[in-house]
């Protein structure tokens, strides 16, 4: 249960005034902080688990239903009290009132889904928030969906942050979470009243390229394709260093990459009349592919209408027989071979085929090899939600989030492929069911999956999208027994929550890449 602090007195107004105002005194001690990704190689692998296999593990990634659903015998009326002053912590960016109007209401930036695997060891998702903090890199959500409740794991695994994500896309990267901080209560007992948590994140980072090894091309695009073997062993040494999936089973063949082309005309005056042509052929069966190309020139020399105007050209005259010359020039690894035809009875047409043989070494087998670039810090690339505690209850938040699941009755409201929000004044609630005495709640049509760790936003400000963040959601109910959740609730805010979010917006995290 919630830890009652002793009151300092309670201001009556919202957001008096932008200047933090001082917590509990013993919040510090209150806090918990468990690690995600430690290191800078153990983030890597987290977002190329999650980029890898063109995203497969983000687009089959299912909304998280862990303790959605909240019987209204449950939601009575209770009474969330502060233990300090008001205080409220500005948003990231110009303070100052937009002059922006907008009869719509214009979605944050600063909302997006947090992706893990479960107890059950799939992929999930939430939804959280960036927030404020020193080092632009915090994620509020609710505590659920970073701890695990499920199993004996203190945190959920390969967790991470998306920005406006949609349907495999990550238009400001991905952001692997370095240390959660939640309430001692949650972390130990799972207390309801404390069910939030701030993620600190890494730098984000995009990819920059993802190949599983194969049949590569040595045209710049791709690392699979070397020009000497050491070259290619240098890579697998890259890789297997990296400890990249599936690195030890990398094999070193050589490969022959090989074009041909074809020239006619007049000598002097040559045109090439033939695209190249690339294949990748074993050099075991080079013999094979000369005999490919000598078999091109012929069907190219044979027949009354080869050289047909259609064909090659006004320049060509058509030509009814002729003779067939082969020559080979092999210069190191490279082999040229020159196929001429010439036409009979002094004629001067001549069509020549040219065919190039490169040995290269390419790097085969199943591996996957995610390239990172770094995309900068979350907050610089989507601003960051202002935190607002020891509110008054009643006032009206927006409340962001990405719905999913169905109602009761069976109504699929929501996808949760894109952001929706609701509206409402807040109200006091409790839910002994999940130790939660001290809750607050809105009236709001969000079904539970997808939605847990909703924004509630204070003083939403429509031009700038940035408001203060008083809440996320934990859980919904149909409390009036028609079968569609009306009701979603959240833990209220309070000196002791400002200490577990100071704790975090006070870390640096830095990069990865």
């Amino acid at each position: 249960m919630k830890r009652t602090l002793a009151l300092g007195g309670m201001a009556a107004g919202l957001l008096a005034t932008a200047v933090v105002a001082s917590p509990a005194a013993n919040a510090g001690n209150d806090v918990a902080a468990d690690s995600l990704a430690k290191t800078n190689l153990a983030a890597q692998q987290v977002a190329a688990f999650w980029y890898g296999e063109n995203a497969a593990n983000l687009i089959n990634a299912t909304p998280y239903g862990v303790e959605t659903k909240v019987v209204a015998k449950h939601i009575s009326k209770g009474g969330p009290s502060a233990d300090s002053k008001p205080g409220v912590v500005p948003a990231i960016g110009d303070e100052k009132k937009s002059a922006a109007k907008s009869k719509n209401v214009n979605l944050p930036k600063t909302s997006g889904k947090v992706f893990f695997l479960g107890a059950d060891g799939k992929p999930h998702w939430c939804t959280g928030s960036s927030v404020q903090s020193a080092y632009h890199n915090v994620v509020a959500t609710a505590g659920h969906c970073v701890y695990d409740t499920e199993s004996n794991k203190a945190t959920l695994d390969k967790w991470v942050f998306i920005p406006g994500y949609y349907q495999g896309k990550t238009p400001w990267g991905i952001y692997v979470g370095k240390t959660a901080y939640t309430h001692y209560d949650y972390d130990v007992y799972e207390d309801g009243d404390r069910d939030y948590a701030f993620v600190t994140v890494y730098n984000g980072v995009k990819i920059d390229r993802a190949h599983l090894s194969g049949a590569h091309s040595d045209a710049g695009k791709d690392w699979g394709t070397f020009e000497t073997p050491w070259d290619a062993q240098k890579k697998v040494k890259q890789l297997q260093d990296a400890k990249a999936s599936g690195a030890s089973d990398l094999k070193i063949t050589p490969v022959v990459d090989w074009a041909h082309k074809v020239v006619v005309g007049t000598p002097g005056s040559q045109k090439v009349a033939a695209s190249v042509a690339q294949l990748a052929v074993d050099p075991a069966t080079i013999n094979t592919a000369r005999t490919t190309l000598e078999n091109h020139a012929k069907s190219h020399t044979n027949g009354a209408s080869t050289f047909s105007d259609n064909t090659w050209g006004s320049e060509v005259k058509e030509v009814t027989s002729g003779a067939f010359a082969a020559g080979w020039n092999t210069n190191d690894a490279k082999t040229q071979t020159v196929f001429s035809w010439v036409a009979q009875s002094g004629k001067k047409y001549r069509a020549t085929f040219w065919g190039n043989f490169d040995t290269d070494y390419k790097v085969t087998g199943k591996v996957l090899w995610i390239g990172l670039s770094d995309a900068g810090r979350l907050g610089d690339n989507v601003g960051g939600q202002g935190l607002a505690y020891n509110q008054k209850i009643g006032q009206p938040v927006f409340v962001f989030g990405y719905p999913s699941g169905v109602h009761p009755d069976g109504n699929n409201a929501f996808t949760g492929h894109t952001l929706k929000w609701t509206y409402g004044k807040t109200f006091a609630a409790q839910a002994p069911a999940i130790k939660a005495e001290e809750l607050q709640g809105v009236k709001s049509s969000f079904t539970g999956e997808g939605a847990l760790g909703s924004s509630w936003l204070l003083k939403y400000n429509n031009g700038r999208r940035l408001g203060y963040l008083n809440g996320v959601t934990i859980g919904v109910s149909d409390t009036d027994g028609n079968d569609r959740y009306d009701t979603s609730v959240s833990p209220y805010f309070d000196g002791e929550t400002y200490g577990v979010y100071k704790a975090a917006a006070t870390k640096w995290s830095g990069k990865i890449v």
